[in-house]
Formats: C-alpha cells, sequence, structure tokens
C-alpha cells in the first residue's frame, strides 16, 4: 500500500496529492497522512464522493486515512456538462457601489431566491463572500432554507481561515479551491454575483 504524506500542506494540494496518487494506482488501496481539520475533512470527503472507502485512524497526533477500492464517476457538487447550476458568490455585496448599499442588495438578493422557482444547485461561497455564511450574517436563515431546498452551500477553506471565520461558520460545508473549480469547469452555467 502507498503511504503519502500530505501534513503541512495548504488547500488545496493534499486534495490534488490524494487525487494524483488514486489515478497512478487505480484500485489499490491509498495511506494519507494528514493534519486535522479541514486537509482531513476535504480529502475524507474527496474520497467517499467518489465512491471509495475511507479508514481514519490517528497515529502519533497525525490523521491516517486509508482509502480503497474503485472510483465512481458521480461526486458531490460536481457533475457532467448538462447539469449542474452554480452560483459564485465572490463578496459580501452585490455591484459597486456604496457598500451600504451594496450589503443591502446582497441581502435582498439571498432572501429573495427563497421565493423564486429556480434555485442554483450549488452555492460557493469565496473571498469576502464566505462573510455570508458565518455567525452574524443577516443571510444565515436564508441560506439554512436554500440549504433544506436542496442547495449545496459551500464556503471557501482559505477564505474562512484568512477572515479567521473558519469557526464561525453557520451554514453549509467547508471546502476547498480544487473542488471549486471541478464544480465550476463542469457546471451547466455558472453565475457570478
Amino acid at each position: 500500500m502507498k503511504t503519502i504524506d500530505c501534513r503541512n500542506m495548504a488547500c488545496p494540494q493534499p486534495v490534488v496529492m490524494v487525487k494524483r496518487a488514486l489515478e497512478e494506482n487505480p484500485g489499490e488501496p491509498l495511506n494519507v497522512l494528514l493534519d486535522d481539520g479541514a486537509p482531513r475533512e476535504n480529502v475524507g470527503r474527496f474520497a467517499a464522493n467518489r465512491g471509495l472507502k475511507v479508514e481514519e485512524t490517528v497515529v502519533g497526533g497525525a490523521f491516517s486515512l486509508v482509502i480503497s477500492g474503485t472510483q465512481q464517476q458521480a461526486k458531490e457538487g460536481v457533475v457532467s456538462i448538462g447539469g449542474k447550476t452554480v452560483m459564485l458568490v465572490a463578496a459580501d455585496r452585490l455591484g459597486d457601489g456604496p457598500e451600504e448599499l451594496g450589503r443591502l442588495l446582497m441581502k435582498n438578493f439571498i432572501i429573495t431566491l427563497l421565493d423564486v422557482t429556480d434555485v442554483p444547485d450549488l452555492m460557493l461561497f469565496v473571498n469576502t463572500g464566505v462573510l455570508l455564511t458565518t455567525e452574524g450574517s443577516e443571510v444565515i436563515e436564508a441560506l439554512e432554507k436554500l440549504g433544506n431546498r436542496g442547495v449545496e452551500i459551500f464556503s471557501c477553506g482559505v477564505c474562512l481561515d484568512f477572515f479567521h471565520r473558519k469557526d464561525k461558520l453557520a451554514a453549509g460545508m467547508v471546502t476547498n479551491m480544487f473542488t471549486i473549480a471541478e464544480s465550476m469547469l463542469q457546471a451547466r452555467s455558472v453565475i457570478r454575483i
């Protein structure tokens, strides 16, 4: 069984390393050493969403994930062309006008999504957009309701770390740049707001 050490690596490097190792040795078990937190969660979710079995143990303060099985094509947050509509939320305000107006417009936009028929399949929050998914945001309740309607809500882990808000995430899940890029590239359409 091949072992790769992904400790002390920044997002999305652990996911990329695991993806490459799985492609190089299809069907063979892979042992991955990871730090706790986002790296462990992202790699575990990446493997599980491809239909792979993930066994986790603690080894000397680090985590060991043994990934085995045969990959499937279906992935969380990713579908083939003709699939999902992805909304990229790259700021905590809408438009280029005054900040106060922009924040009001963004709040109204997200709340209005609750009343439209066709909602996005996936909402990706990056840069200051992640502030909308954390404690203190006026749109948490709306995002939770969108989640209950099947909208997947993902916030960039690097962005949450940058703003020291990862422990304040209140809606959706933390993701990584690999999943963000893959989701956008394989979506039917990407709407940037």
